[in-house]
């Protein structure tokens, strides 16, 4: 898994920095994009780092503000124009099935696709399947705003080929019997027992990418024992009040609630259009202040989970 982020600016767009959006790419585990907030121009900035509309399974929207928003009516049209008709699903805060529908109504556009619409109003698990579940909760920022904790599954033993191999045995057909700890007859008239040859289960990746907000229970506890943690880190430490004034958080708060969660590592984002490049070693020094494996986004800067 890698997240690549497409947006790191708080509001508005900067030369340096598009809004709010985050790629999570799990082509290698089920060849699929989720995409996380969906800020203007976020199309663009997908072309630019080479990633398909086509691949997009899940779109999570953490709050209603356009920073985070008004590029999302671009994305699902124009996927309309592809070939690839897969279904899409759009997990958002309340609000978001009528203002998908009055923009396809105003703009007369339309979708060739089946758009699956979950509005969120409480916390709860908004996805499960065999490999992945997405947690969401509640944060505190000035209208309804979301975190999501994205925790991967773990995955299957894998076979020891090479202690096969010494004990002489071709798996052939076998293998799928022996991955699945099975016991089998060989040709030779040996009976093995698949869990023999079978390494440790791989235990799965936890990731937590939270929206707009001060620091809260909520932050933690999605936070918790995470390998990343993606916190907003909207102003630097000095200008603390009024970040909280206006539902943000300073690089110290994201810092603090990566300490308090045991977090293994943070990514700061949503960055004000009043720091520039040039300000990215203080902001994110600050954060190292109180949590050592502090981290900021740029874009198109890609992490591995």
């Amino acid at each position: 898994m890698n997240i690549t982020f497409l947006g790191t600016s708080a509001g508005s767009p900067t030369a340096e920095r598009n809004v709010s959006s985050i790629m999570l790419d799990v082509r290698q585990e089920r060849g699929r994009l989720w995409l996380f907030d969906c800020g203007e121009a976020t199309q663009m900035q997908m072309q630019k780092a080479k990633f398909s509309l086509a691949k997009l399974e899940v779109i999570f929207l953490t709050h209603m503000h356009g920073d985070h928003l008004f590029g999302l009516p671009g994305v699902l049209t124009s996927r309309s124009l592809l070939q690839n008709q897969s279904p899409l699903t759009l997990i958002a805060p309340k609000g978001i099935k009528r203002f998908i529908e009055t923009v396809i109504e105003v703009s007369q556009s339309w979708l060739t696709y089946p758009l699956n619409i979950i509005e969120l109003e409480a916390d709860g698990t908004v996805f499960d399947d065999d490999q992945f579940c997405v947690e969401a909760k509640l944060l505190q920022h000035r209208i309804p705003c979301f975190g999501y904790r994205i925790i991967q599954k773990d995955l299957p033993a894998t076979l020891d080929i090479d202690k096969l191999q010494q004990d002489g045995i071709h798996i052939g057909s076998l293998y799928s019997s022996l991955k699945e700890g099975k016991t089998v007859t060989l040709e030779d008239g040996r009976v093995i027992d698949g869990r023999d040859y079978q390494g440790d289960i791989r235990k799965g990746k936890k990731l937590a990418i939270l929206g707009d907000t001060i620091p809260c229970d909520a932050s933690v506890e999605l936070a918790n024992d995470v390998d990343l943690l993606v916190h907003e880190a909207t102003q630097e430490d000095a200008l603390s009040e009024k970040a909280l004034e206006r539902g943000h958080s300073t690089t110290v708060h994201a810092a603090t609630i990566a300490k308090q969660a045991n977090a293994k590592r943070l990514i700061i984002t949503h960055i004000s259009p009043r720091y520039n490049a040039k300000d990215n070693q203080k902001l994110v020094e600050e954060a190292k202040t109180v949590f050592a494996n502090s981290e900021i986004a740029t874009d198109f800067a890609t992490f591995q989970v």
